[in-house]
């Protein structure tokens, strides 16, 4: 190397070296979430809310949060609590629609008659022509979402079972388009404890979502378990490059650690769009905090081609749990991950 090179090389690692800490410095302090302050506009009855305390994330995410409607709260038709000694827990990507809910559903009534079921669903849907259509709104680019019968509404009803559903963000231009989508939960029992979790932001708006379910067992002995939903994003956007996919996930996985921690028991699933699979930042920083977490079928869930989906769960003793891959995506671009959790 010339000498006159020198000085170049050895600036340039010192960029290098900077930017990495300036990144990991970001990754450690950027996260943290708590309360929504007294002047959030978007509150619905029942349902507490936990936000980003970064003001840049709470200024961006109120443009992405004032063009989607209000959370959807509905109880099932049927109201009788069985006993119940276990449940089955599906968390799904449902591609908007396409990943057909009621074959699902059908297969898990038939296969466990007497159990009760919860869906912990990503990429749900909701159509509503009183949505925002105009002002200061920030939105998604639209995907085509499947047919009417299978938006979160409809299905729940069709199902008899209960749905919290929170929009993330609006599916296509405000005034065009009358959809949002996001994540919900479907249970064939109360849903109770209602809380939204605003991700901090990185490409588009993500808010997690937790619910309780509580019964009591066959021998009368009372249980109650915390449930969540959760999408984080699979890239940033071009101002955020240089961090990178993985950074921002796991930016948003400590939001969301962070906002149940302590919530126990808990099964949280979702789609972590963990590009590295089980290596993926997000993935090992989530599977520390719920260290009881075993995975035995390790199969990939998008596509046959990446393991971007994940069931982590935090039992009392003598709760068993088993998770296993859905042998047909039905419809989806995405497996369900069906987990038996056993009191």
């Amino acid at each position: 190397m010339s000498n006159s090179l020198r000085p170049v090389r050895a600036r340039l690692r010192e960029v290098c070296l900077l930017t990495l800490i300036l990144v990991s410095t970001a990754c450690a302090s950027g996260y943290r979430v708590g309360p929504a302050p007294a002047t959030f506009t978007h509150g619905a009855a029942g349902v507490a809310w936990i936000t980003p305390i970064a003001s840049s994330d709470a200024m961006t995410l109120s443009r992405w949060r004032a063009a989607v409607g209000e959370p959807i709260v509905q109880a099932r038709v049927n109201t009788a609590s069985p006993a119940l000694d276990g449940l089955t827990i599906v968390s799904w990507n449902t591609a908007l629609g396409y990943g057909d809910v009621s074959s699902l559903v059908a297969e898990v009534r038939r296969t466990h008659p007497r159990g009760g079921i919860v869906l912990l669903l990503q990429e749900a849907f909701r159509e509503d022509r009183a949505l925002p259509s105009a002002g200061d709104l920030e939105f998604a680019s639209r995907i085509p979402c499947a047919s009417g019968d299978r938006e979160i509404e409809a299905l729940a009803s069709s199902l008899d079972l209960s749905v919290y559903y929170v929009p993330s963000m609006r599916n296509g231009t405000p005034g065009r388009t009358y959809e949002d989508r996001g994540n919900a939960i479907l249970s064939s029992l109360s849903l109770e404890d209602l809380t939204a979790i605003e991700l901090p932001f990185e490409r588009q708006r993500r808010v997690a979502i937790a619910a309780t379910v509580r019964g009591l067992t066959s021998a009368g002995r009372e249980w109650q378990l915390r449930v969540a939903s959760a999408h984080l994003d699979n890239r940033v956007g071009i101002k955020k490059a240089f961090i990178g996919s993985e950074y921002a996930r796991t930016r948003q996985a400590r939001g969301l650690l962070q906002a149940l921690e302590g919530e126990d028991p808990l099964v949280l699933g979702g789609d972590f769009n963990t590009w590295f699979g089980f290596a993926d930042a997000a993935f090992r920083e989530t599977a520390q905090a719920f260290p009881q977490t075993v995975v035995t079928d390790r199969r990939r869930t998008f596509r046959g081609l990446m393991r971007l989906d994940h069931v982590f769960y935090r039992l009392p003793s003598g709760w068993r749990a088993s998770v296993r891959r859905g042998e047909s995506a039905l419809g989806s671009d995405h497996h369900p991950l069906i987990a038996e959790i056993t009191f």
